[in-house]
C-alpha cells in the first residue's frame, strides 16, 4: 500500500474540535463531515485537499474528545495519511479502526514542509519527500494492520469484507 500527495502542515496539539468542530457532529455522514474538516484551523483545507494528500503535524495530533468523527472526516476528504511526531492514543486507535493510515515519525513531522510532495510506502514505513529528496523511516505497519486498512476498517476486517478475515 502506498500514497502520494501534497502536504498540509499543522503544529502541535491539533485537537478533534478543530479537525471536525462539534457543531457538525449532528451527522455521521462521511461526506458531510468531510465538508467541514479542519475548517476551524484552516478554512482553505477542504477546497484544496485532493485524494492522496497528506497531513503532517507535530506532537499529540488528535487530542481532545474521543470522537470517531475526526478520522472519518479526514479520510472522507481523501487524505491518504497523517504523519505526526505523536498521536493522542484514542485518535490513534480510532484512525486505524476507521482505516485512516497514520505514521509516527518525529523527523519527518519536523522537517517536511507545507506544499511538499511526498510518497509513502506503508509496507516499508518509508516516507520520501519528493520536493527535498529526503527519506524518513517510520515503523511499518504489520501485515494484519495493512489487511485492516485494505478492508476499510476494523468492522469490515472482522466481518471478512474487503480482503480481511
Amino acid at each position: 500500500m502506498k500514497t502520494h500527495g501534497i502536504v498540509f502542515k499543522y503544529g502541535d496539539n491539533v485537537d478533534t474540535d478543530v479537525i471536525i468542530p462539534a457543531r457538525h457532529l449532528n451527522t455521521s455522514d462521511a461526506s458531510e463531515l468531510a465538508a467541514h474538516c479542519m475548517e476551524d484551523i484552516d478554512q482553505s483545507f477542504v477546497g484544496k485537499v485532493k485524494r492522496g494528500d497528506v497531513i503532517v503535524a507535530g506532537r499529540n495530533f488528535g487530542c481532545g474528545s474521543s470522537r470517531e468523527h475526526a478520522p472519518i472526516a479526514i479520510k472522507a476528504c481523501g487524505v491518504g495519511c497523517v504523519i505526526a511526531e505523536s498521536f493522542a492514543r484514542i485518535f490513534y486507535r480510532n484512525a486505524l479502526n476507521m482505516a485512516l493510515p497514520i505514521l509516527e515519525c518525529p523527523a519527518a513531522a519536523q522537517e517536511i514542509s507545507a506544499g511538499d510532495e511526498v510518497d509513502i510506502d506503508f509496507e516499508s514505513g518509508t516516507i520520501r519527500d519528493v520536493t527535498t529528496g529526503r527519506t524518513y523511516a517510520a515503523t511499518p505497519f504489520p501485515p494484519f494492520m495493512l489487511e485492516l486498512i485494505a478492508a476499510g476498517g476494523l468492522a469490515n476486517y472482522l466481518c471478512g469484507k474487503g480482503g480481511g478475515r
